[in-house]
């Protein structure tokens, strides 16, 4: 797709998975096969918040997320250090000025040697303006095709521009589509009566609007604030709404 096309495509997709199937195909387009995307907005002085609450996107094989992401070695990524205090695009060539220099840190050379043995050592990472201090968004563009770090660069001075707007065209859309994280997705009956509490309605109101008994709605929101790990009512209709689970037209 040319640019126009891809904007196009990007601005009336309704599913996560269309989205993300149609942008990996395009950065493939540039060489860059392998993406990761990752959003929080439970982000700390020192935290990034609960890893299930992440939006995570990625085409990268499971045996790389194992360790990567199940593990936690992400925490002590060099690049993911660089996008929680800058926005736009990096090289990863200041990876390997890190390790010629001799200023990595064990933690972050540990990081260095997984992504080593696993094919991850050349590409970019983009990331995206935050909306608030308690969130953050970055993606990593990588190249298993057998390219140098140089050979990207000269890509990116060509193309970079490009690759820059659609990825982050991609990020604003992804924010706006529901995303149901791993042990975090609602049932229907679940989403309906948090939309009635954020409307402000009593149980005795929902149980009514529903056609259920009060208990029954007590179920739900119970089982709601469960699997949102939450403790109170109030917080699962926030995280909800958050991810984008409430309050938003079916597909």
């Amino acid at each position: 797709m040319n640019l126009h096309e891809y904007l196009n495509f990007v601005s009336y997709s309704t599913t996560l998975e269309e989205l993300w199937d149609g942008h990996c195909r395009q950065m493939a387009g540039y060489g860059f096969d392998r993406l990761l995307y990752g959003y929080t907005q439970y982000r700390t002085e020192t935290s990034l918040g609960d890893p299930e609450d992440f939006v995570i996107l990625t085409n990268h094989g499971e045996g790389y997320l194992e360790g990567f992401l199940k593990d936690g070695l992400y925490f002590n990524a060099p690049m993911l250090k660089w996008a929680l205090n800058h926005e736009g695009a990096a090289s990863w060539s200041m990876i390997h000025e890190m390790m010629s220099s001799g200023v990595m840190t064990p933690a972050e050379r540990k990081v260095f040697d997984y992504n080593k043995s696993k094919g991850v050592t050349v590409g970019y990472t983009v990331s995206f303006n935050s909306v608030s201090v308690r969130s953050k968004g970055a993606i990593s563009l990588s190249d298993s095709s057998g390219r140098t770090q140089d050979d990207l660069d000269a890509l990116w001075e060509e193309h970079g521009d490009d690759i820059l707007l659609m990825n982050n065209v991609v990020h604003l859309k992804i924010l706006t589509l529901p995303y149901n994280a791993p042990n975090r997705a609602l049932t229907k009956r679940q989403k309906e009566a948090l939309q009635w509490v954020g409307d402000g309605k009593t149980t005795q109101d929902i149980a009514l609007l529903m056609g259920l008994t009060s208990a029954t709605v007590e179920k739900h929101l119970r089982l709601a604030r469960e699997a949102l790990s939450v403790e109170t009512t109030a917080q699962a209709v926030l995280k909800a709404s958050l991810q984008n689970q409430i309050f938003v037209m079916e597909a």
